[in-house]
């Protein structure tokens, strides 16, 4: 019998789209890698991501190797619209089982958003001294 990875197997595309709920271009992911925006490109239209290509994107994602390869847009949807529907559950979240303040993880990907900022500001003034020839 012939396996085939199935269409939700495709790595790249989680990548994209993690990348993409974080509010990462992929200019600065490029730029945490050291590679070109073009690689970044590549990689995202690959069913299949090297290991250890694929821990490193992880950890400048500020997420897990399994969080990438478990990536289920609709559970994302589904864990975000528990928030927001609070009028069929009187404010319950059963959706599952919350072992961490929402508000505390908003502020830690805050903060992660901040400094990848930060890290992008530097890079660009680098790149700016280096055209200056300083």
């Amino acid at each position: 019998m012939e396996t085939t990875t199935p269409p939700t197997a495709h790595i790249g595309k989680k990548i994209s789209r993690i990348r993409e709920l974080r509010g990462m271009k992929q200019e600065v992911l490029a730029a945490e890698l050291g590679i070109s925006q073009q690689a970044v490109s590549k990689i995202e239209q690959s069913a299949e991501v090297e290991e250890g290509a694929l821990e490193k994107i992880a950890k400048v994602l500020g997420v897990t190797v399994e969080a990438v390869k478990n990536f289920n847009e609709e559970a994302v949807i589904n864990y975000f619209n528990t928030f927001n529907d609070n009028s069929t559950n009187n404010g319950a979240v059963y959706a599952f089982n919350s072992t961490f303040n929402p508000i505390d993880k908003i502020v830690e990907l805050y903060n992660e958003k901040v400094e990848l900022l930060e890290r992008l500001l530097q890079s660009e003034r680098e790149k700016n001294d280096l055209l200056r020839g300083k």
